[in-house]
């Protein structure tokens, strides 16, 4: 944690990547306490409708930070705008100024491809393309200027191994992704994801259409990518994010937008939360 910051806030008011990836080693990482992710004042609409306002966090390399709060309080809609997935909805306005390692995501200079290339995101319910394992990963790579036959073949096999999904798909990578199990489907996308070496991983309740052993793998994975990663995870299960995640920010509704009501290292969020509807909402009374 940085040391110049307060442990806890309240707020109710293109550098070239490398495709080499290696072995994801399994234990205890720390995180840098620099923010590599820096949302000011922030606010998004849609049209008439705020889904959040004003809000102002940052997000620490290696760390894993849990968005947590009700439905509607616009957790998603502060996921997407971290790699403007919103540019692609109607009517989205979007106030305030996100930095990414330094740089303003929404400056006429900002090139989103390469910015989606550094932030990667997984969704709520597994996305993976209907074609083989095998071009589920070939493609994004292709696309992102990877055209060696040798080097796709390396890049997709060592994001298998990194997801635990290589020894169960090694002999039936031209099979359909779609014939692959749920978990499966998403430890794919998750392989896809890091396919392109993204500095970021923004995941949408990534375990909530999963059964509960599948939503185990992939919550153990995520905590193996970090350190590795920094991640982002929209979660509605409390217990998930009290294991997982270095930090928390809760959000609730407040005059029909959604509002950051606290943010900080996750332990204090769920002992000793600074406001008490922080404490109504960890405790159960509330939402």
């Amino acid at each position: 944690m940085n040391p110049n910051k307060p442990a806890t806030t309240q707020a109710i008011s293109d550098e070239k990547n490398s495709f080499t990836l290696g072995p994801l080693q399994v234990g205890p990482v720390c995180c840098d306490p620099r923010p590599v992710i820096e949302v000011e004042n922030v606010s998004l609409r849609y049209g008439d409708k705020t889904a959040f306002d004003k809000v102002t966090l940052d997000i620490y390399r290696g760390c894993i930070t849990a968005l947590i709060g009700p439905s509607g309080c616009g957790k998603t809609s502060f996921l997407s705008a971290i790699n403007r997935l919103t540019d692609l909805i109607p009517n989205c306005v979007i106030g305030g100024r996100i930095r990414v390692d330094g740089q303003d995501i929404h400056t006429a200079e900002s090139n989103v491809q390469a910015l989606r290339r550094k932030v990667g995101m997984v969704f709520q319910k597994p996305t993976p393309f209907p074609l083989s394992i095998r071009r589920n990963l070939s493609l994004p790579l292709r696309e992102h200027g990877v055209t060696r036959g040798s080097e796709i073949d390396a890049i997709s096999e060592q994001v298998l191994r990194d997801v635990g999904l290589w020894d169960e798909v090694c002999d039936r990578l031209d099979t359909a992704a779609l014939s692959l199990s749920g978990g499966q489907q998403q430890r794919l996308c998750i392989a896809r994801a890091l396919a392109l070496n993204p500095q970021i991983l923004l995941m949408d309740e990534p375990c909530s259409a999963l059964d509960p052993l599948a939503s185990g793998v992939v919550e153990d994975l995520i905590s193996r990518l970090s350190g590795h990663y920094t991640i982002v995870i929209v979660t509605h299960n409390l217990a998930q994010a009290r294991r997982i995640a270095n930090y928390a920010a809760f959000f609730w509704v407040k005059e029909r937008a959604g509002r950051l009501v606290e943010f900080g290292p996750c332990q204090h969020i769920f002992e000793t939360p600074t406001h008490q509807l922080t404490a109504a909402y960890i405790s159960g009374a509330r939402g």
